[in-house]
């Protein structure tokens, strides 16, 4: 399981115009919430928050927040971001609750080379990056391994095929598909027409005698 530390201040203004002034002084308005605890509105120094995202998966990394220098574990469920830019706007946190599960999704990592790419010419093709999970948060995994070393072309591997850590349990349909090698363009050869040959549903070039002066023509 991944975890991470981040420092947040607890506030009591709230609505557009605060959420401004706060950005201008170098902070992101933030809020907590779980079932155990009403939500809490916080802020967040911009640049720490920007350094965390930069080394984290944030949907299933669990952050130990420290909130006015108490304790909470967090799990990032939404970042909202300027549609131009890339400022944050605001950002979700989910209070963890041990022995609770959650959903979350965890990153798909291939491992391997397939045979299909060294030795068929093929390319490898990765569908799903990441997949929808449940699990306590103490047993997140930071990753799934995708064994992708035994594929040939125009073969995939599929949800069904992932070994999967004790206590989780995939979301996904087991027939999904994760990654898929197939026969790049270059590695389709074009037939070569030996001389003489005729190309199967070319139509033959009609050739005709040309006629003589005179030939035909009504008298």
């Amino acid at each position: 399981m991944a975890t991470a530390n981040l420092t947040a201040s607890a506030r009591s203004t709230s609505g557009k115009g605060a959420a401004r002034a706060l950005r201008r002084e170098g902070r992101v308005p933030a809020i907590v919430y779980g079932h155990a605890r009403e939500p809490q509105s916080l802020s967040i120094p911009t640049r720490d928050l920007e350094r965390l995202l930069d080394v984290i998966a944030a949907g299933s990394t669990v952050v130990e927040l420290s909130i006015d220098g108490k304790p909470s574990r967090t799990l990032i469920r939404e970042i909202q971001r300027h549609p131009f830019k890339k400022q944050i706007l605001h950002v979700d946190f989910q209070e963890l609750v041990a022995g609770e599960k959650i959903t979350v999704s965890i990153p798909l990592v291939l491992v391997g080379i397939p045979e299909g790419v060294r030795l068929g010419g093929g390319i490898l093709e990765q569908m799903m990056r990441e997949i929808e999970v449940e699990v306590d948060p103490a047993s997140i995994p930071n990753h799934i391994d995708v064994d992708v070393s035994h594929l040939v072309v125009g073969h995939s591997v599929h949800v069904s095929e992932l070994q999967i850590p004790a206590g989780v349990t995939v979301l996904a349909e087991p027939d999904a598909p994760i990654a898929l090698v197939q026969l790049s363009r270059a590695s389709v050869e074009v037939p070569v027409i030996a001389e003489g040959e005729e190309v199967a549903g070319a139509e033959p070039e009609l050739i005709r005698k040309p006629k003589e002066e005179g030939e035909g023509e009504e008298k």
